[in-house]
């Protein structure tokens, strides 16, 4: 697209003035023959460097030219048309229409510029102030001062739509490149434009999740799915690791598959920063967004035809084109091929952990209760049983991925160690009867005790012997000797028969 001065044609002006007079500043012509010569130039036909039809210029319009370009040490910018002296003012736009033009589009920012014209138009003749500037002068006018049209967000209600806005609208926006091979890596889900045909017979789309590096462009790792969740988000991450080494920054949208906690926990346990993206921010992760756009052009586009595609497939094709094509032809951007960059630039990058490790890296950890009348926690819906050696332990640490029951580990939440693994509750094997011997967690119980006061009951008697106070009460007359009872109630009997 042609600037503002190639729009005027500045440039093809001046080229055209000095083509004009150049020849007179080459070979000056003797003393009174300047007239002459210019007279010749006039009579000659010139191309307009706009329209390109033929025209004459006038005696004194060349003999400006002359003087002007005669003892300039660079012709063609003095010969350049001059800038109008109220180039960039707008003496239509008074400043009553500049602030209704300015409040209208604070308030509706994705209005066209000709509704802001019209309604500005509206306005004015409401409140009598005046003729209405023209739309031209309008759209000029308000470009000139940056107000451009805005796509009119959905949910613009939602507490991060309006967070998003107001963080774009005072910070610039700027293109950027991660200096070192594994520096940063791009990943995102992608919904394919066919359809594949699953083993029941029906047809469904095809998610892609894929994994770019950031500084060389490579695709780490790309592969279809029938879902995008976090098990595969998971899936995909861990063979670009395997496939290309550990990486140091992670960048991503703020979906549910790449903000499960097994994703979050796992990429801080390998030492991995997670940057998501801003909500309805796509272009902060645009490499991968034009890695979707060739997808689609080329793998899709030449599968468009295949009458029974199939996952496998489909994935056959993509992974071929991503190692055969993508990583090897020169890139846009780059100008050199993903891998032969990737290859050569700096690398920030770690080894691989092992598949076990991964598996491990990529867990929730939860906190659960022990149930001690069986000493079992649940799960995801599932009892498991816990060891008896900590059956003492009321919260129990649990590392486990959401979508794998077969592996569950009981971790020191302090250190984050293993501690061991538990294994779902087998009722059936239950049933037989046979039970383990408990190993004793508390102290074994001590010999019979001797009869004895307790040391402290003793203490505290002695204590009060010393301390010199009076006695605490008074002894009553059973304390000396205790009467027989019946006997005493014999006698009385008696007593009061002979009465």
């Amino acid at each position: 697209m042609q600037d503002d001065d190639d729009k005027r044609g500045c440039d093809r002006w001046a080229r055209l003035r000095f083509g004009v007079v150049g020849a007179l500043l080459a070979a000056p012509p003797p003393r009174g023959e300047l007239q002459n010569e210019l007279k010749k130039l006039v009579a000659k036909r010139w191309r307009h460097p706009i329209t390109g039809e033929p025209g004459e210029f006038g005696f004194s319009t060349i003999e400006r030219w002359y003087y002007e370009a005669k003892n300039e040490a660079d012709p063609v910018a003095v010969l350049r048309r001059k800038v109008r002296k109220d180039a960039g003012q707008f003496r239509a736009i008074r400043p009553v229409v500049a602030e209704l033009l300015r409040d209208q589009y604070r308030d509706h920012p994705s209005w066209t510029y000709q509704l802001h014209a019209d309604n500005v138009a509206a306005e004015l003749r409401r409140r009598v102030l005046g003729e209405a500037p023209s739309y031209p002068t309008v759209r000029r006018f308000m470009k000139a001062q940056g107000w451009y049209r805005r796509k009119r967000p959905r949910n613009a209600d939602r507490p991060g739509v309006i967070a998003t806005l107001s963080h774009f609208e005072g910070c610039e926006v700027r293109s950027y490149e991660s200096e070192y091979v594994h520096g940063l890596w791009h990943s995102d889900g992608h919904e394919g434009s066919l359809k594949v045909i699953v083993p029941n017979g029906q047809l469904c789309i095809p998610t892609l999740i894929a994994v770019l590096d950031d500084h060389s462009r490579l695709c780490c790792h790309a592969q279809w799915y029938l879902v995008e969740n976090a098990q595969n988000a998971v899936h995909t991450l861990g063979q670009g690791i395997q496939k290309r080494g550990l990486f140091r920054e992670y960048m991503s949208d703020q979906g549910k598959a790449f903000m499960a906690g097994e994703m979050t926990q796992g990429l801080g346990r390998l030492g991995i920063l997670h940057s998501p993206t801003l909500p309805y921010s796509p272009h902060q992760n645009a490499k991968i967004e034009n890695f979707w756009a060739q997808v689609e052009g080329r793998v899709l586009a030449m599968l468009e035809n295949c009458p029974e595609l199939t996952l496998e497939l489909l994935n056959r094709a993509t992974q071929a084109w991503v190692e055969m094509e993508y990583n090897r032809e020169p890139h846009g951007e780059t100008g050199q091929p993903p891998i032969e960059r990737f290859l050569s630039s700096p690398n920030v990058g770690r080894p691989s952990p092992s598949t076990e490790a991964l598996r491990m890296a990529f867990c929730v950890e939860l906190r659960r209760t022990q149930r001690r009348s069986d000493g079992t926690l649940k799960l995801s819906g599932v009892r498991f049983e816990v060891p008896s050696r900590f059956r003492h332990v009321e919260r129990l640490c649990v590392r486990y991925a959401r979508w794998d029951l077969g592996l569950v580990y009981l971790v020191d939440e302090r250190t984050g160690e293993m501690l061991a693994r538990i294994f779902p509750l087998d009722r059936h094997k239950n049933a037989n009867g046979r039970r383990r011997k408990l190993e004793r967690t508390e102290p074994a119980p001590p010999p019979p005790l001797r009869p004895a006061m307790a040391p402290l009951l003793r203490e505290l008697m002695e204590q009060y012997d010393r301390s010199g106070l009076p006695p605490a009460y008074l002894a009553g007359p059973e304390t000396e000797t205790a009467p027989s009872a019946p006997a005493d109630t014999a006698d009385d009997e008696e007593e009061e028969e002979d009465d």
